[in-house]
Protein backbone atom coordinates (compact mmCIF):
# COMPACT_ATOMS: atom_id res chain seq x y z
CA UNK A 1 0.00 0.00 0.00
CA UNK A 2 1.12 3.16 -0.65
CA UNK A 3 1.79 6.21 1.41
CA UNK A 4 -1.53 8.11 2.09
CA UNK A 5 0.27 11.44 1.66
CA UNK A 6 1.97 10.45 -1.91
CA UNK A 7 0.02 10.73 -5.00
CA UNK A 8 -2.19 8.01 -6.33
CA UNK A 9 -0.91 5.80 -8.70
CA UNK A 10 -2.95 4.93 -11.52
CA UNK A 11 -2.58 2.05 -14.62
CA UNK A 12 -4.77 2.85 -17.52
CA UNK A 13 -6.07 0.52 -19.88
CA UNK A 14 -6.61 2.05 -23.36
CA UNK A 15 -4.88 4.91 -22.09
CA UNK A 16 -5.58 6.35 -25.95
CA UNK A 17 -8.97 5.45 -26.24
CA UNK A 18 -11.42 8.31 -25.86
CA UNK A 19 -12.01 7.06 -21.53
CA UNK A 20 -8.22 6.93 -21.48
CA UNK A 21 -7.46 10.29 -22.97
CA UNK A 22 -10.45 11.84 -21.13
CA UNK A 23 -8.97 10.22 -17.53
CA UNK A 24 -5.42 11.79 -18.54
CA UNK A 25 -7.27 15.23 -19.05
CA UNK A 26 -8.69 14.75 -15.54
CA UNK A 27 -5.75 13.98 -14.16
CA UNK A 28 -3.66 16.92 -15.70
CA UNK A 29 -6.56 19.38 -13.78
CA UNK A 30 -5.22 17.71 -10.38
CA UNK A 31 -0.92 17.41 -10.81
CA UNK A 32 -0.35 16.74 -7.14
CA UNK A 33 -3.02 14.79 -6.74
CA UNK A 34 -2.18 11.69 -9.06
CA UNK A 35 0.94 9.60 -10.67
CA UNK A 36 0.56 8.19 -13.92
CA UNK A 37 2.03 4.42 -13.15
CA UNK A 38 1.53 2.47 -16.38
CA UNK A 39 -0.38 3.43 -19.56
CA UNK A 40 -1.28 0.70 -22.26
CA UNK A 41 -2.79 0.54 -25.95
CA UNK A 42 -3.55 -1.78 -28.40
CA UNK A 43 -2.27 -0.48 -31.39
CA UNK A 44 -2.39 3.42 -31.65
CA UNK A 45 1.20 3.15 -30.86
CA UNK A 46 2.42 6.86 -32.17
CA UNK A 47 -0.48 8.25 -29.39
CA UNK A 48 1.07 6.04 -26.52
CA UNK A 49 4.02 7.55 -27.68
CA UNK A 50 3.54 11.23 -26.77
CA UNK A 51 1.55 9.93 -23.72
CA UNK A 52 4.68 8.25 -22.66
CA UNK A 53 6.57 11.86 -23.13
CA UNK A 54 4.20 13.94 -21.41
CA UNK A 55 3.55 11.97 -18.34
CA UNK A 56 6.82 9.46 -17.77
CA UNK A 57 5.23 6.75 -16.77
CA UNK A 58 6.84 3.45 -15.22
CA UNK A 59 5.52 1.40 -17.69
CA UNK A 60 3.81 1.39 -21.17
CA UNK A 61 2.42 -2.11 -22.60
CA UNK A 62 1.17 -2.84 -26.11
CA UNK A 63 -0.01 -6.42 -27.25
CA UNK A 64 2.89 -7.42 -29.76
CA UNK A 65 6.23 -7.80 -29.21
CA UNK A 66 7.51 -6.17 -32.19
CA UNK A 67 5.65 -2.89 -31.91
CA UNK A 68 6.51 -2.60 -28.32
CA UNK A 69 10.15 -3.23 -29.07
CA UNK A 70 9.90 0.06 -31.71
CA UNK A 71 8.83 2.13 -29.28
CA UNK A 72 11.06 1.23 -26.09
CA UNK A 73 13.99 2.03 -28.74
CA UNK A 74 11.76 5.53 -29.59
CA UNK A 75 11.10 6.32 -26.30
CA UNK A 76 15.20 5.76 -25.24
CA UNK A 77 16.08 7.89 -27.87
CA UNK A 78 13.62 10.70 -26.29
CA UNK A 79 15.02 10.46 -23.27
CA UNK A 80 12.17 8.71 -21.63
CA UNK A 81 12.44 6.06 -19.12
CA UNK A 82 9.44 4.09 -19.04
CA UNK A 83 9.74 0.73 -19.88
CA UNK A 84 7.32 -1.07 -22.43
CA UNK A 85 6.25 -4.50 -21.98
CA UNK A 86 4.11 -6.65 -24.34
CA UNK A 87 2.46 -10.28 -24.34
CA UNK A 88 -1.20 -11.25 -22.77
CA UNK A 89 0.31 -11.16 -19.74
CA UNK A 90 1.38 -7.54 -19.34
CA UNK A 91 -2.01 -6.12 -18.89
CA UNK A 92 -2.77 -8.19 -16.22
CA UNK A 93 0.85 -7.82 -14.41
CA UNK A 94 0.05 -3.56 -14.17
CA UNK A 95 -3.36 -4.03 -13.07
CA UNK A 96 -2.11 -6.25 -10.26
CA UNK A 97 1.04 -4.60 -9.61
CA UNK A 98 1.67 -3.59 -5.93
CA UNK A 99 2.25 -0.17 -6.38
CA UNK A 100 -0.96 0.81 -7.79
CA UNK A 101 -3.74 2.37 -6.15
CA UNK A 102 -6.43 2.64 -9.17
CA UNK A 103 -6.67 0.96 -12.23
CA UNK A 104 -8.78 2.47 -14.85
CA UNK A 105 -10.52 -0.59 -17.10
CA UNK A 106 -11.29 1.60 -20.45
CA UNK A 107 -10.56 -1.33 -22.85
CA UNK A 108 -12.95 -1.70 -25.49
CA UNK A 109 -14.47 -5.53 -26.11
CA UNK A 110 -13.79 -8.59 -24.16
CA UNK A 111 -10.30 -8.68 -24.05
CA UNK A 112 -10.51 -6.35 -20.96
CA UNK A 113 -11.64 -9.17 -19.00
CA UNK A 114 -8.23 -10.98 -17.99
CA UNK A 115 -6.78 -7.54 -16.84
CA UNK A 116 -9.46 -6.86 -14.89
CA UNK A 117 -10.32 -9.83 -13.01
CA UNK A 118 -6.32 -9.42 -12.44
CA UNK A 119 -7.37 -6.04 -10.70
CA UNK A 120 -10.21 -7.81 -8.83
CA UNK A 121 -8.11 -10.35 -7.26
CA UNK A 122 -5.21 -7.68 -6.41
CA UNK A 123 -7.84 -5.84 -4.43
CA UNK A 124 -7.70 -2.70 -6.12
CA UNK A 125 -10.01 0.46 -6.79
CA UNK A 126 -10.99 -0.49 -10.34
CA UNK A 127 -12.66 1.95 -12.17
CA UNK A 128 -14.80 0.23 -14.38
CA UNK A 129 -15.57 1.81 -17.88
CA UNK A 130 -15.21 -1.87 -19.72
CA UNK A 131 -18.49 -3.12 -19.27
CA UNK A 132 -17.64 -6.33 -20.85
CA UNK A 133 -15.81 -7.51 -18.31
CA UNK A 134 -19.32 -7.90 -16.68
CA UNK A 135 -21.31 -8.82 -19.36
CA UNK A 136 -18.78 -11.57 -20.14
CA UNK A 137 -17.80 -12.34 -16.55
CA UNK A 138 -21.07 -11.65 -14.66
CA UNK A 139 -21.02 -13.57 -11.34
CA UNK A 140 -17.50 -14.87 -11.81
CA UNK A 141 -16.20 -10.93 -12.20
CA UNK A 142 -18.49 -9.85 -8.76
CA UNK A 143 -16.78 -13.51 -6.77
CA UNK A 144 -13.29 -11.73 -7.56
CA UNK A 145 -13.93 -8.42 -6.27
CA UNK A 146 -15.61 -9.79 -3.36
CA UNK A 147 -12.68 -12.37 -2.38
CA UNK A 148 -10.14 -10.00 -3.64
CA UNK A 149 -11.96 -6.94 -1.25
CA UNK A 150 -11.45 -4.51 -4.35
CA UNK A 151 -13.46 -1.17 -4.74
CA UNK A 152 -15.33 -1.36 -7.95
CA UNK A 153 -16.42 2.10 -9.32
CA UNK A 154 -18.73 2.37 -12.15
CA UNK A 155 -17.74 5.01 -14.47
CA UNK A 156 -20.16 4.53 -17.70
CA UNK A 157 -22.44 7.87 -17.14
CA UNK A 158 -25.63 5.78 -16.54
CA UNK A 159 -23.93 3.20 -14.08
CA UNK A 160 -22.31 6.23 -12.56
CA UNK A 161 -25.43 7.63 -11.99
CA UNK A 162 -27.14 5.04 -10.49
CA UNK A 163 -24.18 4.74 -8.13
CA UNK A 164 -24.73 7.89 -7.15
CA UNK A 165 -28.34 8.11 -5.99
CA UNK A 166 -27.72 5.17 -3.98
CA UNK A 167 -26.58 4.97 0.03
CA UNK A 168 -23.04 4.51 0.68
CA UNK A 169 -23.91 1.30 2.43
CA UNK A 170 -24.03 -1.22 -0.21
CA UNK A 171 -26.20 -3.75 1.97
CA UNK A 172 -29.44 -1.32 2.28
CA UNK A 173 -29.33 -1.09 -1.68
CA UNK A 174 -32.00 -4.16 -2.11
CA UNK A 175 -34.58 -2.67 0.50
CA UNK A 176 -33.51 0.79 -1.07
CA UNK A 177 -34.28 0.00 -5.14
CA UNK A 178 -37.90 -0.99 -6.79
CA UNK A 179 -36.26 -0.73 -10.32
CA UNK A 180 -34.17 1.89 -11.86
CA UNK A 181 -34.15 3.46 -15.23
CA UNK A 182 -31.65 4.19 -17.66
CA UNK A 183 -31.64 6.60 -19.76
CA UNK A 184 -30.23 6.56 -23.75
CA UNK A 185 -30.17 9.02 -26.47
CA UNK A 186 -31.61 7.12 -29.07
CA UNK A 187 -28.44 7.74 -31.20
CA UNK A 188 -28.59 9.26 -34.72
CA UNK A 189 -31.29 7.65 -35.93
CA UNK A 190 -33.83 7.76 -33.18
CA UNK A 191 -36.12 9.51 -35.46
CA UNK A 192 -35.33 7.74 -38.50
CA UNK A 193 -37.58 5.60 -40.74
CA UNK A 194 -36.35 2.08 -39.68
CA UNK A 195 -37.12 1.20 -43.64
CA UNK A 196 -33.94 3.48 -44.47
CA UNK A 197 -31.20 1.44 -41.78
CA UNK A 198 -30.24 -0.44 -44.66
CA UNK A 199 -28.53 2.69 -46.19
CA UNK A 200 -26.98 3.61 -43.24
CA UNK A 201 -23.39 4.22 -43.70
CA UNK A 202 -20.14 3.98 -40.60
CA UNK A 203 -19.78 8.09 -40.87
CA UNK A 204 -23.28 8.34 -40.17
CA UNK A 205 -24.04 5.57 -37.22
CA UNK A 206 -20.52 7.12 -35.81
CA UNK A 207 -21.94 11.01 -35.38
CA UNK A 208 -23.35 10.69 -32.30
CA UNK A 209 -25.45 13.83 -31.63
CA UNK A 210 -24.49 14.41 -27.96
CA UNK A 211 -21.26 12.08 -26.62
CA UNK A 212 -18.25 12.35 -28.16
CA UNK A 213 -17.22 8.20 -28.38
CA UNK A 214 -14.93 5.78 -29.99
CA UNK A 215 -16.15 4.20 -33.28
CA UNK A 216 -17.23 0.82 -31.88
CA UNK A 217 -19.48 2.60 -28.99
CA UNK A 218 -20.56 5.25 -31.11
CA UNK A 219 -22.53 2.05 -33.72
CA UNK A 220 -23.70 0.64 -30.25
CA UNK A 221 -25.60 3.56 -29.82
CA UNK A 222 -27.10 3.69 -32.85
CA UNK A 223 -28.22 0.11 -32.49
CA UNK A 224 -28.88 0.50 -29.15
CA UNK A 225 -26.96 -2.64 -28.02
CA UNK A 226 -24.51 -0.23 -26.01
CA UNK A 227 -28.21 0.17 -23.78
CA UNK A 228 -28.75 -4.02 -24.49
CA UNK A 229 -25.30 -4.47 -22.53
CA UNK A 230 -25.67 -1.70 -20.17
CA UNK A 231 -29.06 -3.58 -18.95
CA UNK A 232 -26.98 -6.74 -18.31
CA UNK A 233 -23.93 -4.69 -16.64
CA UNK A 234 -26.75 -3.28 -14.32
CA UNK A 235 -27.70 -6.45 -13.12
CA UNK A 236 -24.46 -7.38 -12.02
CA UNK A 237 -23.50 -4.01 -10.33
CA UNK A 238 -26.36 -3.24 -8.41
CA UNK A 239 -27.56 -7.10 -8.02
CA UNK A 240 -30.79 -7.04 -9.12
CA UNK A 241 -33.62 -8.88 -11.24
CA UNK A 242 -33.49 -8.44 -14.90
CA UNK A 243 -37.16 -7.16 -14.46
CA UNK A 244 -35.98 -4.32 -12.04
CA UNK A 245 -33.96 -2.84 -15.01
CA UNK A 246 -35.67 -0.37 -17.20
CA UNK A 247 -34.69 1.89 -20.13
CA UNK A 248 -36.56 4.91 -21.60
CA UNK A 249 -35.00 7.34 -24.59
CA UNK A 250 -33.91 10.89 -23.05
CA UNK A 251 -33.02 12.26 -26.13
CA UNK A 252 -31.06 15.68 -24.14
CA UNK A 253 -28.94 13.27 -22.27
CA UNK A 254 -29.18 15.22 -19.04
CA UNK A 255 -30.64 13.05 -16.63
CA UNK A 256 -28.21 10.16 -16.78
CA UNK A 257 -30.30 7.66 -15.11
CA UNK A 258 -32.91 7.13 -12.50
CA UNK A 259 -33.37 5.16 -9.07
CA UNK A 260 -36.92 4.30 -8.85
CA UNK A 261 -37.56 3.67 -4.63
CA UNK A 262 -39.72 1.27 -2.64
CA UNK A 263 -41.57 4.47 -1.68
CA UNK A 264 -42.01 5.55 -5.73
CA UNK A 265 -39.49 8.62 -5.08
CA UNK A 266 -37.51 9.21 -8.09
CA UNK A 267 -33.72 10.20 -7.50
CA UNK A 268 -31.64 11.51 -10.55
CA UNK A 269 -28.50 12.37 -11.55
CA UNK A 270 -28.22 15.23 -13.91
CA UNK A 271 -25.04 16.72 -15.45
CA UNK A 272 -24.06 17.52 -19.26
CA UNK A 273 -23.10 14.86 -21.23
CA UNK A 274 -19.27 14.47 -20.68
CA UNK A 275 -17.41 11.59 -18.93
CA UNK A 276 -14.78 13.17 -17.44
CA UNK A 277 -17.70 14.22 -14.75
CA UNK A 278 -18.20 9.92 -14.13
CA UNK A 279 -14.23 9.85 -14.08
CA UNK A 280 -13.78 12.70 -11.87
CA UNK A 281 -16.04 11.05 -9.05
CA UNK A 282 -14.65 7.55 -9.76
CA UNK A 283 -11.20 9.35 -9.72
CA UNK A 284 -11.94 11.21 -6.27
CA UNK A 285 -14.50 8.92 -4.72
CA UNK A 286 -15.59 9.38 -1.88
CA UNK A 287 -14.73 12.71 -2.72
CA UNK A 288 -15.54 14.82 -5.87
CA UNK A 289 -13.20 17.06 -7.62
CA UNK A 290 -13.32 19.72 -10.60
CA UNK A 291 -13.77 17.66 -13.88
CA UNK A 292 -13.53 20.32 -16.39
CA UNK A 293 -17.00 19.82 -17.84
CA UNK A 294 -18.83 22.91 -18.41
CA UNK A 295 -21.78 23.31 -15.94
CA UNK A 296 -25.57 22.86 -16.89
CA UNK A 297 -27.05 26.09 -18.08
CA UNK A 298 -31.02 25.19 -17.05
CA UNK A 299 -32.16 28.55 -18.42
CA UNK A 300 -30.82 27.50 -21.69
CA UNK A 301 -32.85 23.76 -21.04
CA UNK A 302 -36.25 24.02 -22.96
CA UNK A 303 -37.76 20.72 -22.22
CA UNK A 304 -36.29 17.30 -20.44
CA UNK A 305 -38.60 14.41 -22.50
CA UNK A 306 -38.93 10.91 -22.51
CA UNK A 307 -39.92 8.16 -25.07
CA UNK A 308 -40.28 4.24 -24.21
CA UNK A 309 -37.31 2.85 -27.45
CA UNK A 310 -38.95 1.47 -30.68
CA UNK A 311 -38.63 -2.29 -30.70
CA UNK A 312 -39.10 -2.03 -34.90
CA UNK A 313 -35.50 0.61 -34.70
CA UNK A 314 -33.63 -0.84 -32.26
CA UNK A 315 -34.46 -4.51 -32.14
CA UNK A 316 -31.47 -5.57 -29.98
CA UNK A 317 -32.31 -3.98 -26.90
CA UNK A 318 -34.93 -7.45 -25.63
CA UNK A 319 -32.01 -9.32 -26.39
CA UNK A 320 -30.29 -8.08 -22.73
CA UNK A 321 -33.06 -9.49 -21.00
CA UNK A 322 -33.35 -12.65 -23.32
CA UNK A 323 -29.64 -13.30 -22.19
CA UNK A 324 -29.96 -12.72 -19.05
CA UNK A 325 -32.92 -15.13 -18.81
CA UNK A 326 -31.21 -17.66 -20.90
CA UNK A 327 -27.86 -20.55 -19.90
CA UNK A 328 -25.05 -18.55 -18.14
CA UNK A 329 -22.47 -17.87 -20.51
CA UNK A 330 -25.71 -16.54 -22.92
CA UNK A 331 -24.69 -12.73 -22.71
CA UNK A 332 -20.79 -13.66 -23.51
CA UNK A 333 -22.08 -14.65 -27.13
CA UNK A 334 -24.11 -11.76 -27.33
CA UNK A 335 -20.74 -9.82 -26.66
CA UNK A 336 -18.79 -11.78 -29.26
CA UNK A 337 -21.31 -11.94 -31.75
CA UNK A 338 -22.05 -7.95 -31.61
CA UNK A 339 -18.33 -7.10 -31.65
CA UNK A 340 -17.78 -9.46 -34.86
CA UNK A 341 -20.95 -7.45 -36.12
CA UNK A 342 -19.96 -4.22 -35.52
CA UNK A 343 -16.11 -4.82 -36.92
CA UNK A 344 -17.86 -6.04 -40.09
CA UNK A 345 -20.09 -3.03 -40.87
CA UNK A 346 -17.15 -0.43 -39.91
CA UNK A 347 -15.21 -2.43 -42.43
CA UNK A 348 -17.74 -2.43 -45.23
CA UNK A 349 -18.82 -6.05 -45.24
CA UNK A 350 -22.27 -5.88 -43.87
CA UNK A 351 -24.92 -3.44 -43.56
CA UNK A 352 -26.55 -1.68 -40.42
CA UNK A 353 -29.60 -3.33 -40.14
CA UNK A 354 -27.95 -6.96 -40.15
CA UNK A 355 -25.66 -6.54 -37.02
CA UNK A 356 -29.27 -7.45 -35.30
CA UNK A 357 -29.59 -10.34 -37.46
CA UNK A 358 -25.48 -11.36 -36.23
CA UNK A 359 -26.29 -11.09 -32.54
CA UNK A 360 -29.38 -12.88 -32.80
CA UNK A 361 -28.41 -15.40 -35.50
CA UNK A 362 -25.39 -16.54 -32.95
CA UNK A 363 -27.29 -16.76 -30.47
CA UNK A 364 -29.93 -19.17 -31.76
CA UNK A 365 -27.13 -21.08 -33.17
CA UNK A 366 -24.69 -21.63 -30.22
CA UNK A 367 -25.79 -24.33 -27.77
CA UNK A 368 -23.99 -23.47 -24.01
CA UNK A 369 -22.77 -26.88 -21.87
CA UNK A 370 -22.96 -25.98 -18.23
CA UNK A 371 -19.72 -25.82 -17.93
CA UNK A 372 -19.06 -22.98 -20.40
CA UNK A 373 -19.45 -20.18 -17.92
CA UNK A 374 -17.42 -21.82 -14.48
CA UNK A 375 -13.95 -20.28 -15.36
CA UNK A 376 -12.35 -17.06 -17.22
CA UNK A 377 -10.92 -19.24 -19.45
CA UNK A 378 -14.31 -21.28 -20.32
CA UNK A 379 -15.45 -18.09 -21.04
CA UNK A 380 -12.97 -16.58 -23.53
CA UNK A 381 -13.63 -20.57 -24.93
CA UNK A 382 -17.08 -19.46 -25.24
CA UNK A 383 -16.20 -16.21 -26.60
CA UNK A 384 -13.92 -17.85 -29.36
CA UNK A 385 -16.53 -20.44 -30.44
CA UNK A 386 -19.39 -17.37 -31.12
CA UNK A 387 -16.82 -15.42 -32.58
CA UNK A 388 -16.42 -17.80 -35.51
CA UNK A 389 -20.20 -18.85 -35.51
CA UNK A 390 -20.33 -15.11 -36.00
CA UNK A 391 -17.72 -14.97 -38.92
CA UNK A 392 -19.67 -17.65 -40.56
CA UNK A 393 -23.12 -15.57 -40.48
CA UNK A 394 -21.59 -12.16 -41.46
CA UNK A 395 -19.70 -14.06 -44.40
CA UNK A 396 -22.93 -15.23 -45.45
CA UNK A 397 -25.09 -12.20 -45.25
CA UNK A 398 -22.51 -10.40 -47.23
CA UNK A 399 -22.13 -13.12 -49.97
Amino acid sequence: MTDPASPHRLCILGSTGSIGCSTLDVVSRHPQRFEVFALTAHSRVDELFEQCLLWQPRFAALPEAAPAQALQARLRAAGCSTAVLSGPGALCELAAAPEVDSVMAAIVGAAGLPACMAAARAGKRLLLANKEALVVGGALFMAAVREGGATLLPIDSEHSAIFQCLPAQRSLWAGHIDHIVLTASGGPFRTRDPATLATVTPAEAVAHPNWAMGRKISVDSATMMNKALEVIEARWLFDLAPAQIRVLIHPQSIIHSMVVCRDHSVLAQMGTPDMRVPIAYGLAFPQRMASGAAAIDFSTVAALTFEPADAQRFPGLQLAWDTLHGAPGSTAVLNAANEVAVAAFLDGGLRFDQIHAVNAGTLSGIAITANEAASVDALMALDGRARAQAQQLVKGLSS
